[in-house]
């Protein structure tokens, strides 16, 4: 009997063991993802795309009775990019817009091209200002949320880790996103080899505003982000979907989907 209590024990430890050992992996595997987001939006800077934005505003039984959406060219002129608008609700755009739009492009050109040393620096190092305030978030993620293994699965021939993240009682967010990460809950799906982040999803369990309260996205809204591997060598944006409830003010309340595709991937500079 007491050889059988000794057993239990044991295996009731070694249970417990690999419980923490799953989620220390997981920690490890989101936080070495994390290291790598720099690396790859600065491997962005290489590349011109389209970005397809479309806004379908639904009726109460999930119908789409409205939907809007633009297509904006996305270039790299003189180091940083630049969106021109190319397309409205699925046409071109007409004369006088799309005149307006082109001198808009060369005043850019020609106002980059002319800038003085100082101007130029000045002018990336505010575009990487803004990108390392854009992952600031992401770091946050390992303190936010407990992160569990939840297994593993492939995608498109690739082999990718599952891990679930739920929200961690008493964090605080440091900035605007993060602040919001009480009130999320997620899985994200990180390739095996190059622990590039392949795939994330998220849904609102509370209320999250914005703006002073002028918008507030509701529970049960839908989030999710995917990414692609482009020329065998880097993990690009592919989408970004929203799909729920938002309210505007105090009255307006609107049922939308909400998506950005990244299309048309091609080096920059040879178009």
């Amino acid at each position: 009997m007491a050889d059988s209590e000794a057993l239990l024990r044991l295996l009731a430890l070694f249970a417990a063991s690999m419980g923490l050992c799953a989620a220390q992996d997981a920690r490890e595997i989101v936080e070495r993802s994390i290291s790598l987001d720099k690396r790859f939006s600065e491997a962005v800077l290489d590349y011109a795309y389209v970005q397809h934005v479309e806004q379908r505003d639904l009726d109460s039984k999930g119908a789409a009775k409205r939907v809007t959406s633009r297509d904006y060219d996305v270039m790299l002129i003189e180091g940083t990019p630049y969106m021109r608008l190319v397309r409205r609700n699925g046409k071109p755009l007409a004369p006088d817009e799309e005149r307006e739009q082109r001198q808009r492009l060369e005043q850019v050109i020609s106002a980059r091209k002319n800038e003085t040393p100082a101007e130029r620096a000045a002018r990336l190092e505010d575009w990487k200002r803004r990108e390392q305030r854009r992952r600031a978030p992401l770091r946050e993620i390992p303190a936010a949320f407990h992160l569990k293994l939840a297994g593993e699965t492939r995608l498109d021939g690739r082999e990718l880790y599952v891990i679930q993240a739920t929200p961690r009682p008493g964090y605080t967010g440091k900035d605007r996103i993060s602040r919001a990460f009480p009130k999320l809950k997620g899985s994200l799906w990180i390739d095996k080899h190059t622990y590039e982040w392949v795939r994330a999803e998220a849904e609102v369990l509370e209320t999250v505003s914005y703006g002073l309260f002028l918008i507030r996205v509701l529970p049960g809204t839908k989030l999710a982000i995917e990414e692609t591997y482009v020329d065998g060598e880097v993990w690009l944006p592919n989408f970004f979907k929203a799909d729920g409830t938002v309210r505007l003010g105090l009255i307006k309340r609107m049922r939308l989907q909400y998506e950005i595709d990244f299309r048309d991937y091609r080096k920059a500079g040879k178009d």
